[in-house]
């Protein structure tokens, strides 16, 4: 490898550093071509990579990316695997793998500013992947929406067949309430009958009131006339 394939390979390595969410390192001794080939194909899901490193090569790519955490990983025969989508199912991918092949030790690795060791790792392999997380997500949010739903239609429902129950009972009506008889309304106290309009008085009742005499007041008699002729004849 000359010195600009050396550049290259470089440059490569660090923009597949940066571009991650997660770096996972493994000794990959044992490891056969077609095994790497079928691994690399699952991580593809995963919208991960894997790549045997050269450590030379890619310690000067970490630190051209400013990763000095990948540097402590770089011993002995590594391959890096470059996460960029679902960190939990590219862990459960190299696990699995693993298991059924026995030909991978996990070295470490790091996910954002999260250091991973070997029990990190697995514990992320157990997690659900993202489209689970979101399926189950989506089914936690949806639940209380779908129950409200029914249970408005229930309330609905119940509600129109009371108003039909009450309807057929004659207690409901379209028509506005009936006016008044007016032999119901004379039967009620107009406003202001309570002052009464005050009658003329009897011509015979007034002539009678003329005449009286005022209470206190005593009514002159007429002169007697036998007196008056007695008195005369004294004078005579």
């Amino acid at each position: 490898m000359n010195r600009d394939e050396k550049s290259a390979t470089i440059a490569e390595i660090a923009a597949q550093i940066e571009g991650s969410e997660a770096i996972f390192a493994v000794d990959y001794r044992g490891i056969s071509v077609p095994q790497a080939a079928e691994l690399r194909s699952k991580l593809r899901d995963a919208d991960a990579s894997f790549r045997v490193v050269k450590n030379r090569l890619t310690k000067l790519a970490a630190d051209k990316a400013g990763e000095e955490r990948l540097a402590d990983l770089l011993q002995g025969p590594t391959a890096l695997t470059f996460v960029r989508g679902d960190t939990a199912l590219a862990a459960k991918t190299i696990s699995t793998f693993n298991r059924e092949h026995d030909v991978l030790t996990f070295k470490g690795g790091f996910m954002e500013s999260l250091s991973l060791d070997e029990d990190r790792f697995k514990s992320i392999a157990r997690l659900p992947s993202r489209e689970v997380l979101i399926g189950q997500f989506a089914g936690v949010v949806a639940s209380p929406l779908t129950g409200l739903v029914r249970g408005l239609g229930s309330m609905i429902s119940g509600l129109a067949l009371q108003l039909g129950q009450i309807a057929e009972q004659g207690l409901v009506s379209g028509e506005a309430p009936a006016e008044e008889k007016p032999a119901e309304a004379a039967k009620e106290t107009p406003v202001g009958a309570s002052d009464e309009v005050a009658e003329p008085a009897d011509e015979g009742s007034q002539d009678d009131g003329a005449t009286a005499a005022a209470p206190g007041s005593e009514a002159e008699e007429p002169a007697d006339d036998n007196s008056s002729e007695t008195d005369k004849e004294k004078e005579e």
